[in-house]
């Protein structure tokens, strides 16, 4: 059990993310990829994914167990930089110590198959090997540039879409409606936040707030780091749409392309482009059938057909679905008013 433990003070510092993280997204879709769980969501993606990483699937494994404690500096402090370059360097700047310290917690974890030896190609790192540090950055910008690159604007459309339903909590109910909202995967008992963990953890926020961290391959449970420093984080996992790997029109797979010259309504259907641009910020099925005076039927056709096309993310909540736009669908629109 995981028991998160709050001031008023933390309260008051709560955020979400802003985008998904690249270093949590390395780690847990790596673990994903090697490991077997959810089939139906993740199994056409492994299946595309695992022969482009062949070169640097050894040492990563070496590092990241399918399940329990991998290195706590893999995923640095958050106040650092969040794009993959600055977030890579800033892993390759761990202090020495820290390397020591977080590959020795690695070497003694009970699920590795020997206990109290470093897995191999670790040790030099462990040293601060500048040779051993520079090949972790290189295994690190290779995979991402297989494994997650080429779906990067579905795993930020499944990420707005959660942060859309998030926002909505806090206008709802503030702080603690977000909090509530994130059933069954955490459970807000004021002043502490539960979740199923695989090991007893008491984190005190002490003043520091938390940043709720939404993860595209995080699976079914949070995760926070193992040592209690810095900025306290929590990756939650977010909902999925079935089917999201699989290829799609456009050159990267990501969805529909348009051409500079093409005016919307004629490309898609007029009830359709006013219904995908009503979505940048988010809008229910029956807010849709009130906006556009239609059947909460004829709303789930359209948006069918847009979400078919990756042009926008629908979320149930509760008795609700919301439905946010995608990168795609921005595009679509935003070349559409440039051609006016």
């Amino acid at each position: 059990m995981l028991r998160v433990h709050f001031t008023a003070d933390d309260l008051a510092r709560v955020r979400v993310a802003a985008a998904p993280d690249p270093l949590w997204e390395i780690v847990t879709s790596f673990q994903a990829l090697i490991g077997t769980d959810a089939p139906l969501l993740l199994d056409e993606w492994r299946r595309l994914v695992r022969p482009r990483v062949g070169s640097v699937q050894a040492l990563l494994a070496a590092l990241l167990p399918p399940r329990g404690y991998f290195p706590d500096f893999l995923t640095p402090d958050p106040r650092g930089s969040s794009d993959l370059a600055g977030a890579i360097d800033a892993v390759l700047g761990t202090p020495r110590a820290r390397l020591r310290r977080d590959l020795a917690r690695l070497a003694d974890s009970p699920v590795r198959p020997h206990p109290h030896a470093l897995p191999p190609g670790a040790r030099a790192l462990a040293d601060g090997d500048p040779e051993a540090l520079r090949g972790l950055g290189a295994a690190l910008r290779t995979y991402h540039r297989c494994a997650l690159a080429p779906f990067w604007p579905r795993i930020l459309a499944q990420v707005d879409a959660d942060r859309a339903v998030r926002g909505r909590a806090v206008l709802e109910g503030g702080t603690d409606g977000l909090l509530a909202g994130f059933r069954p995967v955490l459970r807000w008992q004021p002043p502490v936040l539960e979740a199923d963990y695989p090991v007893e953890r008491e984190l005190r926020l002490r003043g520091r707030g938390l940043l709720l961290q939404p993860s595209f391959f995080c699976l079914r449970r949070p995760l926070t780091l193992a040592v209690d420093e810095g900025t306290p984080v929590l990756v939650y996992p977010i909902q999925h749409t079935l089917g999201w790997a699989r290829e799609r029109g456009g050159p990267d797979g990501a969805g529909t392309a348009t051409g500079g010259g093409t005016e919307l309504g004629a490309l898609i259907g007029r009830t359709r482009a006013a219904i995908l641009e009503d979505v940048v910020t988010g809008r229910t099925t029956g807010e849709l059938a009130v906006r556009f005076g239609i059947s909460g039927a004829a709303v789930s056709q359209h948006t069918a057909v847009l979400r078919r096309a990756g042009l926008l993310v629908s979320v149930r909540r509760s008795k609700n679905v919301l439905h946010t736009i995608t990168p795609a669908g921005l595009a679509l629109i935003e070349g559409a008013g440039a051609s006016v």
